[in-house]
C-alpha cells in the first residue's frame, strides 16, 4: 500500500471525480495530508444548496468509509483556490 496521502488522492480520482463531473461539477483537490483533505467544488456545483447534499451523502461517506479519522473541508465557488489540482 502507499502512503495514506496516495491512498486518498486514489479515492478522489478514481470515485469521487467521476461522481461529480457526471452530476456537471468539477472537483479540485486544493491539499491532502495524512488526517485531512480540502476539496474545492466547481462548474454546476457553485454556490449551489446541493453542496451540503452532496457532502453529507457522497463526498464525506466515500472518503470516511475508508479514512474514518479524516478531516474533510469542502469548498465550492466560481474562483478556484490557488494552487488547486483539477481531478
Amino acid at each position: 500500500m502507499g502512503s495514506p496521502e496516495a491512498e486518498i488522492l486514489a479515492l478522489i480520482r478514481e470515485v469521487l471525480s467521476p461522481l461529480v463531473r457526471a452530476d456537471g461539477g468539477e472537483l479540485y483537490v486544493v491539499s491532502v495530508a495524512e488526517r485531512s483533505v480540502l476539496l474545492h467544488l466547481s462548474g454546476r456545483f457553485s454556490g449551489c444548496p446541493g453542496n451540503t447534499l452532496a457532502r453529507r451523502r457522497v463526498i464525506e461517506p466515500v472518503l470516511l468509509t475508508r479514512f474514518p479519522d479524516l478531516k474533510v473541508e469542502i469548498t465550492s465557488g466560481p474562483v478556484v483556490p490557488k494552487g488547486a489540482e483539477a481531478v
